[in-house]
């Protein structure tokens, strides 16, 4: 490539940057032009692949930078009024959790969930996508001495459990245990964003789509999603608990009423760190694949959160330290992973801006390095990156998760 090509090109990602910025300034432009004039923009991640700049990853990470926008926009963040409750909460929640031994051991926080006794199946339909829709009584509840209690149990709608399923008729077959991202946990987004009928027609297998907590059907507020990363610390641990303890009783399930000879568990963004947890305390999985996964919750505050409200909340008694070290309850990091390496596989964008590049390695290391693609692109790209596809069958073959009718995708 000419030299000059080689100068401009990085200029592109910083344009999309520049655009999606621009975005937010000129929506909020108080809270998003305090973010932004507090962002640098990095450089390649150490042990990362450094991203090959052109017109296509820059239009990547353009709609990178307008996810992130729009979620700034429209998401609802508690409130400063209710600060000081979080400060205390949190004082309280590091007090039980030193004394429990939580912290010193995470994975004692989970608890195993029982087998699912009762559920209804339904029959359902999106387009040309006929599924059953699985529900049963999540039965998750926040220990009595645990902060937030009461508070996380008063949504009736997220006492229920969820799951979207597609089924071949006949023997047994494997499963692939979806785990959505932020904001999914509708039929129709699941199934696309998780290319379900390619698992199930293509690949030959099983698909189950389980809903987060306070998503889709489950959800409490306006949006799919609100209330999980509200910046309600003491909620988003009761909510990654509850994801991770749905998602073992709905494995239970696939072995005991469906007979699954084998269950692998694909998540993505969120759902990446979900299962990331869930490999970290089950042992029942066949395999775990992670897509775009953060590694910390606190990291993902300092990246996309504007500076002056990370300061406001020190300055109001919620050290973010604190909370830091309250969060290694439901740290993928701070704890070692049940499945054996060669069972672990990762994905994720060279130039991902909701999740950056570095979280992903530092997972990676963690898991002793297992097979992993870096991928040319960003975070919202994976759905239609053909070696994600590729890679994810690759995985999924790799660990015995497949079934006789197996086709790569066209």
């Amino acid at each position: 490539m000419p030299f000059a090509a080689r100068g401009w090109l990085p200029l592109l990602g910083r344009i999309a940057s520049g655009l999606g910025l621009a975005l937010r300034s000129g929506a909020a432009p108080l809270v998003l032009g305090l973010r932004l004039a507090g962002r640098r923009e990095a450089g390649p991640e150490a042990g990362v692949p450094a991203p090959r700049w052109g017109f296509g990853l820059a239009s990547k990470v353009a709609l990178d930078e307008i996810f992130v926008a729009r979620e700034l926009m429209l998401s609802r963040f508690v409130s400063p009024l209710e600060r000081g409750r979080l400060a205390q909460e949190a004082g309280q929640a590091r007090h039980l959790f030193e004394a429990e031994g939580w912290l010193a051991d995470p994975a004692s926080y989970h608890r195993a969930p029982p087998r699912v006794e009762r559920s209804q199946l339904r029959r359902g339909g999106r387009g040309l996508i006929s599924y059953a829709h699985l529900s049963f009584e999540s039965g998750y509840e926040p220990r009595a001495s645990e902060p937030g209690r009461e508070r996380w149990l008063a949504p009736v709608a997220n006492r229920t459990a969820h799951a979207w399923l597609l089924e071949h008729a006949g023997r047994p077959r494997p499963w692939v245990l979806c785990v959505p991202g932020y904001r999914m946990g509708h039929p129709l987004v699941d199934f696309t964003g998780f290319r379900a009928r390619w698992l199930h027609q293509r690949l030959g297998l099983n698909v189950a789509i389980a809903v987060l907590p306070l998503h889709g059907p489950r959800r409490v507020g306006r949006r799919s999603g609100d209330g999980f990363l509200s910046g309600d610390f003491i909620d988003t641990i009761h909510a990654q608990t509850q994801a991770v303890w749905d998602v073992r009783r709905l494995l239970g399930w696939l072995r005991s009423e469906r007979e699954a000879p084998s269950v692998a568990a694909y998540g993505v963004s969120l759902g990446g760190y979900t299962g990331a947890l869930l490999a970290s305390v089950e042992r029942r999985l066949d395999c775990v694949v992670v897509g775009m996964p953060p590694a910390g919750y606190l990291h993902l505050l300092r990246t996309n959160a504007p500076p002056i409200l990370l300061r406001g909340l020190e300055r109001l008694g919620l050290s973010l330290d604190e909370v830091e070290r309250l969060l290694h309850v439901i740290s993928p990091l701070a704890m070692a992973p049940r499945i054996p390496r060669k069972r672990l596989f990762l994905f994720h964008g060279v130039a991902d801006r909701l999740a950056s590049p570095g979280q992903a390695h530092a997972l990676w290391q963690h898991w002793d390095e297992p097979s992993a693609l870096w991928y040319q692109g960003s975070h919202v790209s994976f759905f239609w990156e053909r070696e994600v596809m590729a890679f994810l069958q690759r995985s999924l073959a790799a660990a015995g998760i497949h079934a006789h009718r197996a086709s790569p995708e066209r």
